[in-house]
């Protein structure tokens, strides 16, 4: 549900360490848990336009309105949140039966510290994001409401501008950076122009062929370079508000297929490995294709009912 307000990679980094933390105190196996935050984080974005950057995107070059957005696509995150639920119990009985499966990561549980509520933060950051929520739905453009709530974040602020900075993860950063100069890379080479001009005729061919094509781009390249390509050919497409739907449905739930598939995934394993619990491909594979593959198959038949 954060994911769709606050950004699906925004979600991860807070809630990771938190996760961790309780995992250990409660002494359960974190993996299945983190695998639901990395997942459920994702499927959570599909559902409003400031839920990814892809679908700020769309939302932009679309000029969807967020309450028609949020309409169409709420109903795919809150079946893809069972599903994901459905998966990961299927896949990890042992903790979400009656015995309760542990593994030690420290050797040890951690015990849960008192931690200092900031009150005025508190009330200040809820207060703005619901005056920003509310210029959404009024109708405000998105990009304006966002910059709005942000400035009187930083105006108001009470945090010295040191303090701030230590959170900073700035190994995050550089992979950002680095993250943009490959696709960067890519789009100079005509990598992305050649694969598109490949697929093209295929996307005319309907909902199902839209959404295959949107998924297999966002695995190759990533979602928002996918949607980038996308981006100029969707206005002459018969059913230009459904495409864009499916465009933005698609390539964020593509993002569940595999560990590489979205940035809040990465975040959620380098996260965790830094405490010692290590998140691979395989295993997160194992949860993510079905996943990917049951909320995809809704998130089709939801569009195409729906128009």
């Amino acid at each position: 549900v954060l994911s769709a307000i606050f950004l699906n990679d925004t979600i991860v980094l807070v809630f990771t360490p938190l996760v961790l933390g309780i995992c250990r105190h409660l002494r359960r196996d974190p993996i299945p848990y983190l695998l639901a935050v990395a997942t459920a984080a994702n499927i959570g974005s599909v559902a409003t336009i400031t839920g990814n950057p892809q679908n700020m995107i769309i939302g932009v070059a679309s000029g969807i309105p967020f309450l028609s957005f949020t309409a169409s696509l709420a109903p795919v995150a809150l079946v893809g949140m069972g599903i994901v639920y459905l998966v990961i119990s299927y896949f990890y009985p042992g903790e979400f039966g009656t015995g309760v499966a542990f593994i030690q990561v420290d050797g040890s549980a951690e015990e849960v510290s008192d931690t200092a509520v900031q009150w005025p933060l508190l009330r200040k950051g809820t207060l703005t994001t619901g005056l920003m929520l509310l210029a959404f739905v009024a109708g405000m453009p998105v990009p304006l409401a966002a910059l709005t709530a942000a400035s009187i974040l930083l105006i108001t602020r009470r945090v010295q501008p040191e303090e701030v900075f230590r959170e900073v993860d700035w190994s995050l950063l550089v992979f950002f950076s680095g993250l943009f100069i490959v696709t960067g890379s890519l789009e100079t080479l005509g990598v992305g122009q050649a694969l598109f001009a490949a697929a093209r005729p295929i996307t005319t061919n309907g909902v199902v062929a839209l959404t295959g094509v949107s998924v297999i781009l966002s695995n190759l390249i990533s979602n928002v370079p996918a949607v980038l390509l996308f981006r100029p050919f969707m206005p002459s497409l018969p059913h230009p508000e459904q495409a864009w739907l499916v465009l933005a449905m698609a390539t964020t739930l593509a993002g569940n297929l595999t560990l590489l598939g979205s940035v809040a995934n990465l975040i959620v394993a380098e996260s965790a490995q830094r405490q010692g619990v290590h998140l691979s491909f395989g295993t997160y594979l194992r949860v993510g294709f079905p996943v990917t593959l049951l909320t995809v198959i809704v998130g089709t038949l939801w569009l195409t009912i729906l128009f």
